[in-house]
């Protein structure tokens, strides 16, 4: 068995690389706590990818299901500054293998005649749903991973895309561990 060494300037830079992190958030259910949110990431110049809120089973507290793009230490000054806000009651690092992700789209595509069959078939294939029809165009509905969302989007893309509405990621943990 063999073993391998990493010096401490290899683990400072692979903590750098960059990427995509869910964070669960509960907030006080009030006025202006999103707002004082968006405004933390903003002022530290984080970037926030996509941003779900919503009630949870108890109407005094929120949900948000923020996505920021960053490296490790500056993950963890996300964490710390999302803590120290006064609504803020717990935050939580999901990571990809401890939680289940999705998202919703709702994509207005152009149709014709020739069309209509195979946007349809389309849809099927990734059990999306055609919610709206007319003469011209269909609204579909989705559900599903940031992958599955994308490679819908890609394949409609060539039929005319008037519109795209995306709620972002949404996550819970697996398994009995929650963020309450």
């Amino acid at each position: 068995m063999s073993s391998t060494t990493v010096s401490s300037s290899a683990v400072g830079t692979l903590s750098r690389v960059i990427g995509r992190h869910t964070v669960g958030v509960l907030v006080a259910n009030r006025f202006g706590v999103l707002a004082r949110v968006s405004g933390l990431f903003s002022a530290r110049g984080f970037n926030i990818a996509s941003l779900a809120v919503g009630e949870t089973e108890d109407p005094s507290v929120s949900r948000m299901t923020i996505v920021v793009e960053a490296d490790g230490p500056t993950l963890e000054q996300v964490k710390k500054q999302l803590n120290r806000l006064i609504d803020v009651i717990k935050v939580q690092e999901l990571t990809s293998d401890g939680m289940v992700d999705r998202e919703l789209i709702m994509i207005k595509v152009s149709i014709s005649p020739e069309t209509r069959t195979e946007i349809l078939q389309i849809a099927e294939i990734f059990r999306a749903k055609v919610v709206d029809i007319n003469q011209k165009s269909f609204i579909i509905e989705a559900t599903g991973d940031e992958n599955k969302i994308v490679a819908l989007v890609e394949l409609l893309r060539p039929f005319g895309i008037k519109e795209v509405v995306r709620t972002g990621r949404i996550a819970v943990s697996r398994g009995p561990k929650t963020i309450a």
